[in-house]
């Protein structure tokens, strides 16, 4: 007999402006996994904006129908032949990677994120907004006890990510830092840098005052929109959000030798004409730099978790069930943001 389980189908890519329900509510067979692998039955998945750009077609999935989701925490039920570091009732998460091929210049580099053969978890094989999850043994992450499961599932990507994104900013020993965006990857960031950097000089440009409010609560020094002008250049930006006009403004506050940090997968397209804006002695002269930052490696979300623990750094959640998973993206879309939106998916933990 066939096992099934409830899950979230993409099965087209759609304009979420005009389409608010993209995903199907399903009932599908339970995944078997196959040598080197786990299954795992999830509890809670986050909820992330690349999530918008797979449905809108910024990074599309290479097949449909898919299951999204890479923020997926739970506990394993089988283990596959050849798993002998893994065990049936351990806690893990999955993240973004959900493999690489371990064996081209960029694996052998300790930068699998850029592996060729990187394959995302939720795009290019099915994802956590489901009751079951297979998953590559050695790209699922033991979960500290310091967290409950719906804790732990932001910190899979939006903290990694952000944990990424500060260590490319090289932050300098009391120079200014500017948050551009204020979801979920943000608030852990400036989460950590206020336990790390207690000093240091942190300012957030978000779009609402209900984000710019929520920053200040967090310690930011300073929160403005994101055309204001902060209270100094920054040596530093990090911009987490899915426009080019924050990118814009946010090249004209760097001090001489300041770094953009840029922590999305994909911008969406319609007010790219804004990067004609660009002056280049204003934004670019005088030694600054931009930085993209791809994916995260196993090291990224094992090194925060481990540190997330120690501090302990708690993110800001919103449950939702699985069945409202749409109204979960539609308010990311929407910009209705306070820490990182959670999917239940069960109540087993």
């Amino acid at each position: 007999m066939t096992l099934t389980m409830k899950a979230m189908h993409l099965t087209r890519i759609v304009d979420l402006q005009k389409e608010a329900e993209p995903l199907s509510y399903v009932e599908c067979a339970v995944p078997d996994p196959g040598p080197d692998e786990v299954r795992i039955r999830v509890t809670t998945c986050g909820v992330c904006h690349t999530e918008l750009d797979e449905i809108e077609g910024r990074t599309p999935p290479p097949c449909l129908p898919v299951i999204p989701g890479h923020q997926a925490v739970g506990r394993i039920d089988i283990v596959g032949a050849g798993v002998d570091d893994r065990h049936a009732g351990e806690r893990v998460g999955v993240a973004w990677i959900s493999s690489a091929c371990g064996q081209c210049h960029w694996c052998r580099s300790d930068r699998e994120n850029l592996c060729p053969e990187f394959r995302a978890t939720g795009r290019d094989v099915d994802g956590g907004y489901a009751e079951y999850l297979v998953v590559p043994a050695a790209f699922a992450h033991p979960i500290p006890e310091a967290f409950s499961d719906a804790e732990a599932a932001p910190l899979l990507c939006a903290g990694a990510i952000g944990y990424r994104s500060l260590r490319l900013a090289e932050l300098q020993p009391g120079a200014p830092l500017g948050l551009t965006g204020f979801g979920a990857s943000a608030h852990l960031v400036l989460k950590l840098v206020r336990h790390r950097h207690p000093l240091l000089p942190v300012f957030v440009f978000a779009r609402s005052e209900k984000e710019r409010r929520f920053a200040r609560e967090l310690g930011a020094d300073w929160a403005g929109d994101t055309d204001q002008h902060a209270p100094e250049l920054m040596q530093a930006i990090i911009d987490t959000t899915p426009v080019w006009k924050p990118v814009v403004n946010a090249l004209g506050q760097l001090e001489p030798g300041g770094r953009l940090i840029i922590n999305a997968i994909r911008k969406e397209n319609h007010d790219r004409a804004l990067l004609n804006e660009i002056d280049y002695p204003r934004d670019l002269w005088l030694e600054k730099t931009v930085q993209s930052v791809a994916n995260v490696t196993r090291a990224d979300v094992r090194e925060f978790l481990q540190l997330a623990a120690e501090i302990p750094l708690h993110p800001t959640i919103e449950e939702f069930p699985l069945t409202d998973a749409n109204r979960a993206l539609l308010e990311l879309k929407q910009r209705k943001i306070r820490g990182a939106k959670v999917l239940r998916i069960s109540l087993d933990a």
